[in-house]
């Protein structure tokens, strides 16, 4: 096209099918069963995982002698330190997952760090199980 010549006017629309799911606390964008999905890593779990781990060194390592005394140090409740460090005894497989962004959408740090099986074969059935909703019970 040459400097003096009008732009026709071009319209393009493009629909893509995808719904908003609450995630971990976030809002995520959900494609269509059958779509290609380029998974992004969910940063609030896999933070969770290295202080996990972290914890475990410090505490294997004799700096600290009690979860107790590492959650004051870190500023944190020892409750929370306790459900947190559980997260060291997943599954490697489920590890590598979580850390590649393959988790699923099931498996999310509040699922996480819910109980489960100590016996790894059970852990992936336990992490991405539906999730059942519970109807409130109403007092008669």
């Amino acid at each position: 096209m040459s400097r003096g010549a009008p732009v026709p006017d071009t319209v393009v629309t493009l629909h893509v099918p995808f719904r908003v799911v609450k995630r971990g606390g976030r809002k995520e964008m959900q494609l269509p069963e059958g779509a290609a999905n380029s998974r992004q890593t969910d940063s609030a779990l896999v933070k969770a995982l290295a202080r996990a781990f972290r914890w475990k060194r410090m505490l294997e390592s004799g700096d600290f002698a009690t979860i107790a005394e590492l959650a004051e140090r870190e500023g944190i409740a020892p409750s929370y330190m306790t459900r947190v460090l559980r997260l060291t005894l997943l599954a490697p497989d489920i590890v590598e997952a979580i850390l590649a962004g393959k988790q699923g959408p099931e498996v999310t740090l509040v699922r996480a760090l819910e109980p489960f099986p100590a016996n790894w074969d059970n852990q992936a059935n336990e992490l991405t199980r539906p999730v059942t909703i519970q109807e409130p019970q109403t007092l008669p």
